[in-house]
Formats: C-alpha cells, structure tokens, sequence
C-alpha cells in the first residue's frame, strides 16, 4: 500500500514506547515517576530505532515523520506520490500509539489528579520549558534541521544497525538541542498523541495547549525541508 502499513505500525511503535516513556517519567505510583532527561532522550531514541526497523521491514522507508517525509519530497529525494500514503500512516500510527498508552496507563492517569501532579499534555506531546513561541518555533526548526542532515548522510537507513545510529541520532539531539521545547522534531509525533489526548476520554485530563501546536508543526517541517535542500545543493 505504498508504505502506508510500515510508517503506520512503525509510528505506532514509535509512539507508544515514546509516550508510554512520558508516562511513566509524569504519573504518579509509575515506577519511573520523576526520571531524569537523560532517561527520556535515551528511552525516545530506542522509540525510534525499533519504530524504524519495524517499518522497513513492513515495506516502508522509515520515515516516521512528515519532516523527514516532506523535506526529502521537496529536494527531489522522494517520490511525491507517495507523500500522502506515508502522511496518512504517520499521523494515524501516532494517534493509535497514544490511544494504547492511554489504555495502558489508565489506573496511573485516574491517580494523577491535576497537571501539577503529572497528568499533563506533555505526556503525548510538547510543550516549552520557556513559552517564547518565535523563540520555540527556531529550537524545532535548529533541532529538526540537524536531525535530518544527519540522516540524509546514513544512506539506507532502515537497513543492518542503521537504525541504532538514528535512535543515537535522537538521543543526542535531544539531550544537546531538545530540552527547550521537548524536541517533537516531527509534527505526526506531537500532533496525533495531542489529539488523542483531547477527543479520547483520559481521566483527569490536563489543557491540552492547542495554541502552541503551531510550533512543533511548522518548526520541524522548516527544519527538514531546509536540510534537504541543503544536502542537494552540497551534493551537486
């Protein structure tokens, strides 16, 4: 189906190893309550790694994020016919991924109150340390722009340990580059989960801050498309 299965179940794998690590790092009696970012970039960039092997293997490229997606589209590196299939399997891979975190988690979510206490947005999605939106808007575009450089340089990555590298990739944006904004670096990533997290019924839910989801919409699809174009221009 033109890589609609892989990045479907791919981003599903995705996000629910990745929101099930936002989880059990924000509710209250999870075991990992209160980990450090450390432990979030790392646990996020293994999220990758077995959401891409998941998809290559199920027939697709592993994109797993309309950043990646979009911005190869534009500079000539991916078919455009086959944008929407891979759109389509991304953005309802993420919300089927947050759907079975809240499943999962649902004792811990009805124990966890209020915001303050952890049942927060920023489980599933992102949200700014600082809110300074132009300011937020920049950290995703510099953070995606490096993730996709980088990955424009692994060739086939969907291939032998590729995908380590690009959960080491993750990892290391996120710790050098992601704790402004929660680095979403890809807008199916943020934008899925959030909507489930709205419409799906989680007890004692949080704001679910639909005012900023600009952000890690436009940021990362800015960030990528210019990396791209980047790499074709030194390439030429």
């Amino acid at each position: 189906m033109n890589g609609f299965i892989g990045e479907f179940f791919g981003t599903m794998v995705l996000i629910t190893l990745g929101a099930g690590t936002g989880a059990s790092f924000n509710l209250n009696k999870a075991y990992a309550q209160g980990a450090n970012w450390l432990y979030v970039s790392l646990s996020w960039g293994l999220a990758v790694t077995m959401g891409v092997y998941t998809a290559g293997v199920l027939g697709s490229a592993g994109h797993l994020n309309p950043a990646v997606t979009i911005g190869f589209a534009v500079a000539g590196l991916f078919k455009w016919s086959l944008v929407v299939p891979y759109l389509l399997g991304q953005f309802l891979g993420a919300f089927v991924g947050a759907a079975i975190v809240i499943i999962h988690f649902y004792p811990h979510f009805k124990a966890t109150k209020t915001e303050e206490e952890g049942n927060q947005v920023g489980i599933f999605a992102t949200v700014p340390a600082i809110s300074a939106p132009i300011w937020n808007f920049l950290s995703e575009v510099i953070a995606t722009f490096f993730f996709v450089f980088i990955l424009l340089n692994l060739g086939n990555f969907t291939q032998g340990l590729k995908p380590l590298i690009v959960g080491l990739v993750i990892t290391v944006v996120g710790t050098a580059l992601g704790s402004t904004t929660g680095f979403a670096l890809n807008p199916a990533r943020d934008w899925g989960p959030r909507l489930a997290y709205t419409i799906l019924p989680v007890p004692n839910r949080g704001r679910t801050h639909w005012e900023y989801a600009w952000v890690p919409m436009c940021g990362p699809l800015v960030g990528g498309i210019a990396a791209s174009l980047l790499e074709v221009a030194l390439l030429k």
